[in-house]
């Protein structure tokens, strides 16, 4: 399989690129395959001594690091056999008493036990649709573009940016053209700006720790969408592109990341540490908008508001803008003009009521149209009246 790169600006370098054919690995047809599943358990088989579980270590004798296979096959009361057989890829026929069994002699967390369920029975047909025009909701776009003073994104499941707000351009990649993610050619994608770009080495004090967290959360999406073609291009092209990436992603580190803290040092703003929470969009494919805030009264807030100061690279573009092609947009690139609002004459702008059923928020942010409502990790509109809301 070969990737073209034709000579269009970079998404992540924001710096133009020249004509190309770069040859990529050919991956699995099934990331579910031997070399993931058995992969992952090897993984886990190593980070375990015989001294942590009270079996003698035989001391520097052994040849394995970890336990050998027959140990952990003991401790989980199943036969060497059967284990070996799911070290290979061969699943078929495992029960469930035998995964847990497994899983918990290896002490794994939630997050690697869905892993671990996601590997051994793979629904082959999710994701298996290529979603070349995939487009954020109408009314969550309109939502970004009313949250002034908080930097917001929505990704989809392989992190392409599907639209941002002025602040969150301006946060995660004001090198780039504020269009990039209307642009039909290639959206900028999150994780490959983390890995591929000069500017979020210096943007992430804690780089390391950034990427640990990207590679394990991308890991176990593409272990529950096994036949997504867009997630192994992404994979394969970082492996190629990024020995960081090639390296922790062998690691089999799995993680789930939907809220937590970012540390950055911006080079307009400052340093800020930023609350970050992701939502998922209901009736999306795996859509989810991620908003970043910082505490109030904070140095981080002082930041933020330094940023909304300054200005952009380019024109601003409104984040609801979409891509279609026989339309020329900045930079050449094919786009639709943008559509505006439409809100009849006279029509009130006072809040709309939770819709009927609807459980109460545990999260609410502000803003100039309506209110951003999260319950757990689900993403409510809240607004008014006339807005387009659904």
């Amino acid at each position: 399989m070969s990737i073209r790169h034709a000579a269009v600006p970079d998404l992540v370098s924001g710096q133009p690129s020249t004509d190309q054919e770069q040859t990529m690995p050919k991956l699995s047809p099934d990331p579910t395959s031997y070399s993931e599943l058995g992969g992952f358990l090897r993984t886990r088989r190593a980070e375990l001594t015989p001294e942590e579980v009270g079996l003698p270590s035989y001391g520097s004798r052994r040849r394995v690091p970890g336990l050998r296979r027959e140990e952990l096959a003991l401790l989980a009361g199943v036969s060497v056999t059967h284990y070996t057989r799911l070290e290979q890829g061969r699943a078929d026929s495992v029960s469930d008493s035998v995964l847990d069994a497994i899983a918990r002699t290896l002490r794994l967390s939630d997050d690697e036990r869905a892993h671990l369920q996601d590997l051994a029975r793979p629904v082959t047909d999710r994701g298996n649709k290529v979603r070349h025009t995939e487009t954020a909701p109408p009314s969550v776009i309109q939502l970004l573009d009313a949250m002034t003073e908080v930097p917001a994104v929505v990704l989809n499941r392989c992190n392409d940016i599907l639209a941002w707000n002025r602040l969150g351009h301006l946060l995660l990649a004001g090198h780039l053209p504020a269009d990039s993610p209307v642009r039909s050619t290639r959206r900028p994608n999150l994780t490959e700006i983390l890995f591929l770009s000069r500017e979020a080495q210096t943007l992430y004090p804690r780089w390391e720790e950034e990427a640990r967290l990207a590679v394990a959360s991308l890991r176990l999406t593409a272990g529950r969408y096994p036949d997504d073609r867009r997630l192994k291009e992404l994979i394969g092209e970082l492996a190629v592109r990024s020995d960081k990436f090639a390296a922790l992603w062998a690691s089999h580190v799995v993680r789930t990341c939907v809220e937590g803290v970012k540390h950055i040092d911006h080079p307009q703003a400052g340093v800020m540490e930023l609350s970050f929470q992701s939502l998922s969009i209901p009736g999306s494919a795996d859509q989810r908008v991620i908003a970043y805030t910082a505490e109030p009264g904070s140095p981080s807030e002082g930041a933020l508001r330094r940023l909304a100061s300054t200005g952009s690279v380019g024109p601003p573009l409104p984040a609801h803008q979409p891509a279609v092609p026989g339309q020329q947009g900045a930079g050449g690139d094919q786009t639709m003009p943008t559509q505006p609002r439409r809100q009849p004459p006279g029509e009130s702008s006072e809040h709309g009521a939770l819709r009927p059923g609807q459980p109460r928020a545990d999260t609410e942010l502000p803003t100039q149209h309506g209110n951003l409502v999260a319950q757990g990790e689900q993403l409510y509109v809240h607004g008014p009246v006339g807005t387009g809301e659904k």
